[in-house]
């Protein structure tokens, strides 16, 4: 997120960092390839109602913006490092994500596309929590995107730390694997905890589950790496980082998330 005229200062929490301040300034203090992992899911420019965020730029301000941040990220980024984009469209403005893909071609290589299904239905069975909407014109978006981002677009991943267990365990034996999995794919099912309430997901709007950037570092498969999330929301990329046993720098504009982010991480007894 972004707010004009703050001033950054930061503060450690046991082995992670936390600074307010605007990620497009604070990135630049920040040493070249100095992280191992960054996970972050920015604004989407939908007009979602952050606590102080404006999230309704014009499109190419707002690609311009995204892209110019995505090249300090690459900077601060090692050079075998990934960085996994968490970003979605909307029925209406569908497009937004991949013209932000074809724009960062000159920047990195896109290693891998994975589909984050929030919500599926298999035959008469729905699973995941599910958010209707009333629409005449569109179905019902499951799913956003994680892109996956590398400098070379050949970064070694651990597939298996993600994977799953066979079906039919002749192919373990079959696929020479010493363990009952398989890769998971590029199709990632990670529902949210039903809430009812604003205050069940930290007031915050724009939040994801503590599996899916755990499941990042799992696929990154570096251990004790040091993380970056520029746009750190209510923190849950550090507390994923902490209990994965890596050290977390987050960036975030607003106090009240920021806060927010600070208490999480003190719950941890840290």
């Amino acid at each position: 997120m972004e707010k004009k005229n703050l001033r950054p200062y930061s503060f450690s929490i046991g082995n992670h960092k936390i600074v307010r301040g605007d990620c497009s300034i604070v990135l630049k203090k920040i040493p070249k390839q100095h992280a191992d992992v960054i996970i972050t899911s920015p604004p989407y420019n939908l007009g979602i109602v952050y606590n102080s965020y404006k999230d309704n730029k014009k499109e190419q301000d707002y690609l311009n913006w995204l892209v110019n941040i995505c090249s300090e990220m690459k900077r601060v980024l090692k050079d075998e490092g990934s960085l996994f984009l968490n970003i979605a469209g909307s029925s209406s403005y569908p497009w937004l994500p991949f013209e932000l893909m074809v724009r960062l071609r000159k920047h990195f290589f896109l290693q891998n596309h994975i589909e984050w299904i929030k919500s599926i239905t298999v035959n008469e069975q729905s699973y995941g929590h599910f958010k209707p909407v009333v629409s005449d014109r569109y179905v019902h978006r499951n799913h956003e995107y994680l892109f996956h981002l590398t400098k070379t677009g050949d970064v070694k991943i651990n597939r298996l730390r993600v994977g799953v267990p066979y079906k039919d365990k002749t192919n373990i034996k079959r696929r020479a694997h010493n363990l009952d999995l398989r890769c998971r794919g590029d199709v990632w099912f990670i529902p949210y905890k039903t809430v009812r309430k604003k205050s069940e997901k930290f007031n915050h709007p724009g939040t994801f589950p503590q599996l899916l950037p755990e499941m990042c570092l799992k696929l990154h498969g570096v251990q004790n790496p040091l993380v970056i999330d520029p746009f750190m929301g209510t923190g849950t990329t550090l507390v994923a980082t902490h209990c994965y046993g890596g050290k977390g720098i987050g960036i975030e504009v607003d106090p009240h998330y920021v806060k927010i982010a600070t208490e999480r991480l003190r719950s941890l007894a840290l």
